[in-house]
């Protein structure tokens, strides 16, 4: 089975063993190599023997299918263990030992920080990426969800909105998953006026903003519960509601809607005009690494743009290395480009790094729309 970041969701939902040392030599000095825990197809056998060949380094890789396994994995080692960990950006203030101090180093100056899009530096450091004044995560790949649609059955003129998921034309018909659907109706919501939020942000801001602003998003849902057509919370289910549900539109991930899109031209997957929802995957190194230097090399080798094309075409995700699309496969960069416009790439809707109550409170409002 090829293992990917969603199914390894999947799989962690239903409960997954400890973390599965890949590739290891208990033989080797620590010196010549490099310990990284990762998402489980982030570093496959291609990109592993690349860097071992270019820089003599021995990689000893270990993997995980959650950020949750991933941040107890580091807890319980006390931040030791490792040399590079790959979180979740917005996941970064749960790296923080009992003394308040984060278990990752700031960025050693050595690292090719330059060579990743300079926009995704700026906005990471709000997202999780600085601790103290300091960056100490650097974005490495992100992906999106946006407006999956069959444009044979459901043409759609000018750009695409995620209140398009509600048309007379949708019944019936529509896919999402719930604690998403909220997210991109309420920024089509506060876009047209209807439901004020500060583009979604202030459910981050309090619990009161979040039950008033999701309160009202989920009423406005409910009242067109007609659409629903298909729920999913994994990349197999998402297919499966376009192509045996019936589904013409959803709001899905990227991958989704170009695998669909490269089996049948009809299925297109866009951009909506209020923001493109986006997460922001990071790697950076932990202060107790015993090979900082390997650990150095390993993070320029995976920043270059040749590895980064390598990547996306192992795993379907976007490098957050600048001109990494010109090294992957053409398919690939075909549908980069055409998905992906400076347009697009300059109104992104990041997810926020998680508030307590945040969860909570949203899990409250997907039950509802779940159980309509």
């Amino acid at each position: 089975m090829k293992f990917t970041r969603r199914t390894a969701l999947k799989m962690t939902a239903v409960g997954v063993a400890a973390p599965a040392i890949l590739k290891a030599s208990d033989a080797l000095a620590s010196s010549g190599a490099v310990k990284v825990f990762a998402w489980q197809d982030y570093v496959q056998p291609n990109i592993a023997e690349a860097f071992e060949t270019e820089t003599g380094i021995k990689l000893e890789l270990t993997t995980y299918g959650s950020n949750d396994e991933a941040e107890s994995t580091v807890r319980a080692a006390g931040g030791k263990g490792f040399d590079v960990v790959f979180p979740s950006i917005t996941n970064s203030a749960n790296y923080v030992d009992e003394n308040g101090d984060s278990f990752f180093a700031p960025i050693p100056e050595q690292v090719n920080a330059g060579n990743v899009i300079p926009s995704f530096i700026r906005d990471s450091a709000q997202l999780g990426g600085m601790f103290k004044g300091e960056q100490i995560l650097l974005p490495f790949d992100w992906g999106t969800e946006g407006v999956t649609f069959n444009q044979a059955e459901m043409p759609i003129d000018g750009q695409v909105s995620y209140g398009d998921l509600w048309a007379d034309a949708a019944k019936g018909k529509a896919a999402f998953r719930q604690k998403s659907v909220i997210m991109g109706t309420g920024l089509y919501l506060d876009a047209i006026g209807e439901v004020p939020s500060n583009r979604m942000l202030d459910v981050y801001k309090s619990e009161d903003d979040a039950r008033r602003v999701w309160g009202e998003v989920t009423k406005w849902i409910l009242e067109r519960k007609d659409n629903f057509g298909a729920f999913w919370n994994n990349a197999t289910e998402a297919t499966a509601a376009f192509k045996d549900a019936g589904s013409i539109i959803g709001q899905t991930w990227d991958t989704t809607g170009l695998l669909l899109n490269r089996e049948n031209p009809d299925f297109l997957y866009r951009a909506p005009k209020e923001g493109i929802i986006t997460w922001l995957d990071s790697f950076g190194i932990l202060k107790a690494s015993e090979n900082v230097d390997q650990a150095v090399a390993f993070m320029n080798f995976m920043l270059k743009p040749e590895t980064g094309g390598m990547f996306a075409n192992n795993t379907g995700y976007n490098s957050a290395v600048s001109g990494a699309a010109d090294f992957a496969s053409a398919e690939f960069k075909a549908q980069f480009n055409d998905v992906y416009t400076p347009d697009v790439l300059g109104n992104m809707w990041w997810w926020q790094a998680d508030t307590p109550f945040f969860a909570p409170v949203r899990n409250e409002f997907v039950e509802i729309i779940t159980n309509a």
